[in-house]
C-alpha cells in the first residue's frame, strides 16, 4: 500500500500526492475499467410518438392475424382497453369532471353485482361507470354490462356492446357470468329511468320484478349499489313525443334543450359535474334457499332501491351546481 513521504510525494511510485478534491470525489468511480453509464435522458415528444406509432401497428398486425382473444359472450378485453375506455375517460374526466368514492365496496375479485340507478335520455351512465371503475379500482376490474333487447337489435351498437363486454339483461346469461367470477352491472329502471323527464330527475323509478335479485341469490353474490349523480343533466329531457317514437319503433322520442334543434350537435351531452358513490354491499350468501321466494326477492330489491335513493339526496347536497367545478 503506497502512502505519501513527507515531501509531499508518492513515496512507491516517486510522483506527487495530490489529495482529491470535491469535484474528484463528486466525479462517478470507474468500475471494472468503463466509464459509468450516461443518467437516463427522459423521452421526447418525438420518441413518445415513435413508441405510440410502434404499439398501434403491434396492435393492428394481432388484430388483423387474429392473434387476440374473446370469450364465449363476444366479449374482446383488448380492444374494451385501446378503443372504447380512452374514448370513455375523455369523458367522464375531463368533460364531466367525475368524482368516484366507495370503491373500496367493490370487489377486488370474484362474483360481485352492480346495481345502479338509470338517467339521463342516452345510457351514458353504465358506460361511464364501467370505464371509471376499470381505471381507478386498484384490481381494474372490467364490469360486464346487461343491457335491454333493443340495444343487442341495433346493428352497430350490438357488436359494440359484445366487444365491450355487454350482454342481454336476463337471468340465465347473469348467472352464469356471476358463477364465473365476474363483476356484472345492472341498471333494473330500464327505459323508464333513461326516459323520464327531467322534472322527474332523481327520483327512481320501479326496479322491475326483481330479476337480479334472483340472479345474486342464486349465486350468492353480494350486491353492490350505485349513486350516479350527474347524467340527468346531460340530455335534459323537456317532452317525449310518444306518436313519433312509436312510429320509429324507439321506446321514446327526447326533446332536449339541444335535440332536435340543433341537429348532431344536439348528441354532444352537456358538461353537467358527476358524483357516482359505489354504497356498502349487501351479502346474499345466506339467503341462497330463497332464491324463488317473492317476498324475500321484493324486500332485497327494495333495500337496494332505498339505498340508492338516500344516497342520491347525499349526493345532491354535496352538489348544488349542476355545472360547477
Amino acid at each position: 500500500m503506497s502512502r505519501p513521504d513527507e515531501t509531499g510525494r508518492d513515496a512507491t511510485v516517486g510522483r506527487p500526492f495530490d489529495p482529491p478534491d470535491a469535484a474528484d470525489l463528486a466525479r462517478p468511480a470507474r468500475r471494472n475499467g468503463h466509464h459509468p453509464a450516461p443518467p437516463a435522458v427522459p423521452d421526447g415528444p418525438l420518441d413518445q410518438w415513435d413508441r405510440r406509432v410502434a404499439q398501434g401497428l403491434a396492435f393492428l398486425r394481432r388484430r388483423l392475424a387474429g392473434d387476440y382473444e374473446i370469450d364465449e359472450f363476444g366479449f374482446d378485453p383488448e380492444l374494451t382497453e385501446a378503443l372504447f375506455h380512452p374514448v370513455l375517460r375523455l369523458l367522464y374526466r375531463d368533460w364531466f369532471r367525475t368524482e368516484i368514492t366507495g370503491l373500496e365496496h367493490v370487489p377486488a375479485e370474484g362474483a360481485g353485482l352492480v346495481v345502479g340507478n338509470h338517467s339521463g335520455t342516452v345510457a351514458l351512465d353504465a358506460l361511464i361507470v364501467s370505464a371509471a371503475l376499470h381505471d381507478r379500482h386498484p384490481a381494474h376490474r372490467f364490469l360486464r354490462l346487461l343491457g335491454a333487447d333493443l340495444v343487442f337489435r341495433m346493428p352497430v351498437v350490438s357488436e359494440v356492446a359484445r366487444k365491450s363486454g355487454g350482454t342481454v339483461a336476463c337471468n340465465p346469461d347473469a348467472e352464469r357470468l356471476l358463477r364465473n367470477g365476474e363483476l356484472v352491472g345492472v341498471w333494473p329502471e330500464g327505459f323508464k329511468g333513461i326516459g323520464k323527464l327531467y322534472a322527474d330527475r332523481y327520483k327512481l323509478q320501479r326496479f322491475g320484478r326483481g330479476g337480479f335479485v334472483s340472479a345474486a341469490l342464486r349465486t350468492g353474490t353480494p350486491i353492490v349499489p350505485v349513486a350516479i349523480v350527474g347524467a340527468e343533466e346531460t340530455y335534459p329531457m323537456l317532452a317525449d313525443i310518444k306518436p313519433l317514437a312509436r312510429l320509429l319503433k324507439l321506446p321514446y322520442f327526447p326533446i332536449t334543450p339541444t335535440f332536435p334543434w340543433l341537429g348532431p350537435l344536439g348528441l354532444v351531452p352537456l358538461p353537467s359535474k358527476w358524483l357516482i358513490e359505489f354504497c356498502p354491499p349487501i351479502p346474499t350468501a345466506h339467503l341462497t334457499d330463497s332464491a324463488d321466494d317473492p317476498l324475500v326477492v321484493f324486500n332485497l330489491a327494495d333495500q337496494v332501491r332505498e339505498t340508492i335513493q338516500q344516497t342520491l339526496h347525499e349526493l345532491l347536497e354535496r352538489r348544488p351546481d349542476p355545472f360547477g367545478p
